[in-house]
């Protein structure tokens, strides 16, 4: 038992901790940058963000963010909307335009964008927005400019969870991440066509086998987000975990569509045509597929190899516990997938262990545009702003650039980071920093053959 004294010191050295964390919380600090430059900055009515995607459409760039949970006053309409889906326009990269500002309910974290004239059966002249409605839908919208955004339908709903999905431009087919009624697990795939967005039709539920309804034993691990490679490749990586049991999942695309749907087990099983478990201090939120890179083979002479890049998700403050970072994991053997390398920032470069904010990886850029694919990751890192990795040697991945945006006295918390086709980069801020619109400068700028 503490006696008076040392109930009084414990007491007072608890205030004077308290006191260096806010007042740590609230020292700002100007941005910190090497080989990026800020191009522009929106501050999106200082909604906090999650995924942003670049959409070329009507002669225009446009970026649509999705928004978290909360609400903010829209001078456009003059009223306090939920937050939803903001639609910016970026053709000048150095003064993004609001457009609109689509409201959600309970947020709209996840976007993606197809054109009608991509889409098998869709209206040729009309471009669609496929987001997420709080945690209990998946709605499509026309998004066609000039007017403003109309929903067409509602894809799914009734559901107690949904992140991050994926659609096929050119198939119509999207991966929905979803929490199904009697499923095991609040995050699994649900299978639509959406080649016509306003006629969705379902294909199937799937998930990892224990996480089927009826199954018994332990859970495995929720679905983060899918990347599919299309028709094409014949793949889809699925990245389960978020800071612990996380797996990758390499799933046969065509098996997958074209094979029995029942959810029993050997169904589940079927199209997996590998996998690969992290670490159990370790999560999986975006797998990246860079396939077909040249590398050096045991006799020097440079050979082809499949890739996935993986970035794990932090979700704590401080550096107690694992890292979370990012892993490069080599696929060519789909069967036997065996790790090429890891790569995690040194929080100590920064001190960012002593700032406020959650320390570590959370989400790469997911553009497979050219300028950037094979050559070099963009990695959204919380308070660590964005950090660039130079993966042409997937053995030794390097940072070559980074940026962390101005904190205004607030805490930054950099969430997702993407690309367009023009090599511009775009962060997000969780909590309300804006949108950040970058661009490389330098030796990372010549890796990208940038001019």
């Amino acid at each position: 038992m503490l006696t008076a004294g040392a109930a009084m010191r414990s007491a007072a050295a608890l205030a004077a901790l308290l006191l260096v964390v806010t007042v740590q919380a609230a020292q700002p600090r100007g941005p910190e940058a090497h080989d990026m430059t800020l191009t522009g900055f929106h501050d999106l009515q200082g909604r906090g963000a999650y995924q942003p995607v670049i959409h070329f459409q009507g002669g225009r760039w446009i970026a649509y963010i999705g928004h978290h949970g909360g609400s903010a006053l829209n001078p456009q309409t003059g009223r306090r909307e939920d937050n939803g889906t903001s639609q910016i326009d970026v053709t000048d990269p150095a003064r993004p335009v609001l457009l609109h500002h689509i409201p959600g309910s309970g947020g709209a974290q996840m976007v993606r964008v197809c054109d009608g004239k991509t889409l098998p059966r869709a209206a040729r002249d009309r471009t669609y927005l496929l987001r997420t409605r709080g945690h209990d839908a998946h709605e499509v919208w026309d998004v066609t400019l000039p007017g403003p955004p109309q929903r067409v339908s509602v894809v799914a709903d009734g559901l107690h969870g949904t992140h991050k999905s994926w659609w096929e431009c050119d198939t119509g087919i999207a991966y929905l991440v979803s929490g199904v009624p009697g499923w095991r697990t609040s995050r699994m795939t649900q299978v639509f066509d959406l080649a016509d967005p306003r006629q969705p039709r379902f294909i199937r539920d799937y998930g990892l086998p224990g996480q089927e309804p009826g199954a018994g034993g332990g859970v495995p691990t929720g679905l983060h987000g899918p990347i599919s490679t299309g028709p094409a490749g014949n793949r889809i990586y699925f990245g389960h975990g978020t800071s612990s049991g996380g797996i990758l999942q390499i799933v046969d695309r065509d098996k997958l569509l074209k094979g029995a749907k029942a959810a029993t087990r050997a169904n589940l099983l079927y199209p997996q045509a590998g996998r690969y478990d992290l670490d159990p201090d370790y999560g999986a939120h975006t797998a990246f597929p860079v396939t077909g890179m040249a590398v050096a083979g045991t006799d020097g002479r440079k050979v082809k190899r499949d890739f996935v890049v993986v970035t794990n998700e932090a979700l704590s403050d401080g550096c107690g516990g694992a890292q979370q970072k990012v892993w490069i994991i080599d696929v060519t053997e789909e069967a036997k997938p065996k790790l090429a390398s890891t790569w995690a920032l040194d929080p100590k470069q920064g001190d960012y262990c002593a700032r406020p904010g959650r320390v570590g990886a959370h989400s790469s850029h997911e553009n497979f545009t050219p300028i950037y694919y094979r050559r070099l990751m963009f990695i959204a890192h919380f308070n660590a702003g964005v950090r660039v990795l130079d993966i042409r040697d997937p053995y030794r991945p390097r940072e070559v650039a980074h940026y962390v945006p101005e904190s205004g006295g607030r805490t930054v918390t950099t969430n997702n980071v993407e690309v367009d086709d023009r090599g511009y980069i775009y962060i997000v801020d969780r909590h309300g920093l804006g949108l950040h619109v970058l661009e490389l400068a330098g030796a990372a700028r010549k890796i990208a053959n940038l001019h």
